[in-house]
């Protein structure tokens, strides 16, 4: 028997292929969250903060996606007439930011 061929015999072997990465979907589906409502306060601060961005500005978004509050932090382009923000090719809808932060 050739070296490569006896050293197969001892790779790890997973019985149960695809388990893990159905155990990680199910935890991310449980993890979800409702989304949070916003103040008027907030609502009125965002808003300021978004007329406010020049383009060399760097923020620090909090968001609301697919049922989890997630973060994303770079330079972005206000889309005034879509009321979106573009993060690279990542479009955040204005409804789904949480928290705005100029770095």
């Amino acid at each position: 028997m050739s070296q490569t061929n006896r050293a197969k015999q001892f790779m790890p072997f997973d019985a149960l292929k695809g388990l893990q990465n159905a155990l990680r979907m199910k935890e991310y589906q449980h993890e979800r969250q409702e989304k949070g409502d916003l103040t008027e306060e907030a609502i009125d601060k965002m808003s300021k903060i978004l007329l406010s961005l020049k383009k060399e500005d760097i923020v620090k978004v909090k968001y609301y996606e697919d049922g989890h509050y997630k973060e994303i932090t770079g330079k972005c382009k206000i889309l005034y007439e879509e009321r979106k923000m573009l993060f690279d090719l990542k479009k955040i809808d204005f409804d789904d930011i949480f928290e705005i932060e100029v770095i």
